[in-house]
């Protein structure tokens, strides 16, 4: 008897020590101002700084949205390294524009989204391979909302409908040219009230194309070679004077809806007079068509819909928004994605 208290007695101090080990490497966020006044020293334990503020003017009121031109023009580091290629520029596509049903070539305007985090992780940066996070199950994790199954290259969206114009990379077809890379094809079908919504919009509306309850897109997943990793550049981007040591890498190169492009990029460096320790400078960068946020007046005028109007939805501002995901609003799902991902870099060691 007494031997089987002991061990239900070390089983339970097992469990407890576990937890405590798992809640000590729970993140959480702290939200800052502009990312460049960061000091490092600052940084707590377990902690992610996290900045989605615009220096300039916002659109449509929220200083979180930022149209692409301004972006380009004000932060040109940024536009480099977040846009899905350098010299990404917002596509020509061809559209039905005015009464006349005749299609026309018209500039589709883009507004950006983007979100800077940092946190710091208790290991040297040469003790963090990036080919492991290189997989279904590390995105898995990140968002269990969204489901992911892997795709050759070959299966990749042609790119040349309106969702898919201007996101073709002239550096190399995506999912190639990388020894540590995974294709996806990943589907999130939107969340709470969302979907009742996105059924009485399509009853409204006049026009054959729908709106979809579902958010479809492809991706790739990638460890950036550290042959092709700018050192310099990414200095600028990160406003931190330490040799890169890895770059993670997600490229959204095609969205079915509201997006155009999106990405996810982490670079790590080392931590300044600390060798064992690594600084993670996090960022999420979503394209979202201005189009989708012009939208405003038709959902206003109708009484069921006034807090479905597109930009209060994806800033997480409407009665529609729920859960974590992307049904959240952009602002609350980009913390999520990255407080999650810091919690698995900090207890994968």
């Amino acid at each position: 008897m007494r031997t089987r208290h002991a061990i239900a007695l070390v089983g339970l101090i097992g469990a407890l020590i576990a937890a405590a080990v798992a809640s000590a490497q729970e993140f959480r966020i702290e939200d800052a101002s502009a990312p460049k006044g960061w000091d490092l020293a600052q940084i707590r334990p377990g902690t992610v700084v996290f900045s989605d503020l615009q220096a300039s003017a916002g659109v449509d009121g929220a200083n979180n949205l930022i149209s692409f031109a301004d972006w380009a023009r004000t932060n040109p580091a940024q536009k480099k390294f977040l846009s899905l290629f350098p010299g990404y520029v917002e596509p020509t596509v061809t559209k039905t524009v005015g009464l006349s049903g005749k299609p026309s070539t018209v500039t589709e305007n883009l507004t950006m989204y983007v979100a800077q985090a940092r946190f710091v992780l208790d290991r040297p940066p040469g003790a963090i391979d990036l080919s492991r996070y290189v997989t279904l199950p590390f995105l898995e994790k990140i968002d269990p909302a969204i489901t992911h199954k892997a795709i050759a290259a070959a299966d990749v969206a042609l790119l040349t409908d309106p969702q898919g114009t201007g996101n073709e990379s002239p550096q190399r077809k995506w999912c190639t040219g990388r020894s540590s890379l995974i294709c996806i094809q990943s589907s999130y079908k939107l969340e709470g009230k969302i979907p009742i919504g996105v059924m009485l919009v399509n009853k409204l509306r006049d026009t054959v194309k729908k709106v979809s309850d579902q958010i479809d897109f492809e991706s790739e997943l990638s460890q950036v070679p550290p042959e092709n990793i700018d050192q310099a550049g990414l200095k600028e981007l990160t406003a931190l004077d330490t040799p890169v040591s890895g770059v993670l890498e997600q490229n959204i190169f095609y969205v079915n809806q509201i997006m155009k492009f999106g990405k996810f990029l982490a670079v790590f460096q080392g931590y300044p007079a600390a060798a064992n320790r690594t600084i993670v400078t996090a960022f999420m960068a979503l394209a979202v068509k201005s189009n989708v946020l012009d939208e405003r007046r038709g959902y206003e005028k109708v009484p069921v819909l006034h807090n479905l109007v597109p930009a209060q939805v994806l800033m997480g501002q409407s009665s529609f928004n729920s859960g974590d995901s992307i049904s959240a609003g952009l602002p609350k799902y980009a913390r999520n994605e990255i407080r999650t991902i810091a919690g698995i870099l900090a207890r994968d060691k």
